[in-house]
This record gives structure tokens, sequence and C-alpha cells, in this order.
């Protein structure tokens, strides 16, 4: 495997886990501020990021990325935008026909096993991305629900207030705050760069039109 043909997903991954990390000793860092502003014990960093308190954090943002991602997949099935390199053309609406899409009969001798078999096994593979980013989005959105009641309700007690039960902190102003507020600023930054990149460029990147490409070509075929 030549590392250059997937230096693009390294990269992220590298730096994925740089900022994981140093999420995690800010968050210790703040933690322990304000354990001590209250008079409780510090925590220790293995301690912190198996916690409650750290793993909302990660979970609220994690679930609003790939509710992200879920919704952006889908829309574009159905949805287009003139001029925007992130959109099909206009007219080609819907999920392809299946020599569009190099399925069943249409296949190529490299095509994936699945595309070239009908039934339940085409049509799973079909969907496989959506299914997969909308999975990952609700079991973060779960694990989110669940360590978030955790975090409020010690800070429920903190002010002497009773528990919360799991259901009563899903409806909650608590919890849709640190869900919406991530939400909203998701959708903002898909929704301006399908809007940004029919106007500018990006020379070189797979995300933007070639420089002199018109305003009003949605995209780009290959030659």
């Amino acid at each position: 495997m030549r590392l250059k043909d997937h230096a693009l997903s390294i990269v992220f991954a590298v730096a994925f886990l740089a900022a994981l990390v140093g999420q995690s000793f800010a968050g210790l860092a703040d933690f322990n501020e304000e354990q001590l502003r209250h008079g409780a014990a510090t925590s220790r960093w293995f301690d912190f990021v198996t916690s409650s308190d750290f793993i909302v954090d990660v979970a609220e943002n994690w679930q609003s990325e790939y509710l992200q991602f879920f919704l952006f997949i889908l829309a574009t099935v159905w949805f287009v935008q003139r001029g925007s390199p992130e959109s099909k053309r206009p007219g080609d609406e819907g999920p392809g026909s299946d020599e569009d899409q190099l399925v069943g009969a249409h296949a190529r001798p490299d095509s994936p096993g699945w595309a070239k078999r009908p039934g339940w096994r085409l049509a799973l593979y079909g969907n496989s991305l959506l299914l997969t980013m909308g999975a990952i989005f609700l079991a973060s959105w779960v694990l989110q629900a669940m360590a978030g009641v955790t975090v409020a309700n010690d800070e429920r007690l903190l002010h002497g207030q009773a528990e919360l039960g799991f259901l009563e902190y899903l409806a909650s102003p608590d919890f849709w705050n640190r869900t919406l507020q991530n939400w909203q600023s998701e959708l903002l930054a898909v929704g301006s760069m399908v809007a940004f990149s029919i106007f500018l460029r990006q020379r070189g990147s797979a995300e933007s039109k070639p420089v002199g490409t018109p305003h009003d070509e949605s995209a780009v075929e290959s030659e």
C-alpha cells in the first residue's frame, strides 16, 4: 500500500487524534478548575476521559457531524443547486438508473461484488453510506443523552435539586440546548459550502470547480 494514495485519510485521522487528545487535556484542566471553585476533589486524566463530563462533550459533537453528513447525502439524492460542485446537474434528481450506477447487468468486472447481486444485497449496499452515517449519528446521540443526564444530575445535586430521569432529561432545555447549538452550526456550514462554491474557487481542490468553470455549471463531467 502506498501511503501517498491514502494521504487524505491519514492526514485527517492524525489531525482528529491530535485534536481529541488536546481536548482531553484542556477539558481536564477546565474540569479541575471548576472542581476547585466548588471545593471538590480534582480528577486524573484517565478518570476524566472515561467520565460523563468528557464523553458528553465528545458525543454531542460527533452526533451533529454525522447528522450533517446523513442529511447532506440524503438531500443530494433528490435536490440540486445549480452552479454548485456539491450538487448534481438539474434534471439528474433521484437515485439514478442501473446503467448510471454500474449495478446489476451494467456492473463492470471490477465493480464491488454486491453491486453485481440483485435483491437485498444490492439494495443494502446501494444505501450503505447513508445507513452507516445514520447509525453513527443515532448511536452518538444516545451516548450524548446517557452521559448528559449524568452530568446534569451531578450539577443539580450541587445545587440541592432533585435528579432527572432519562426521559425527563431528553425533554429538558439542557439537552436540546446542547443538541440544537451543534445542529445549527453544522447545517450553516454545509449550506454555506454549497452556496459559496457556486461563485468562489479553490484551485486544485476536489471540493471546487475548476477556476474557469462558469458559475451556473453544477458539475463537471470527466473527459
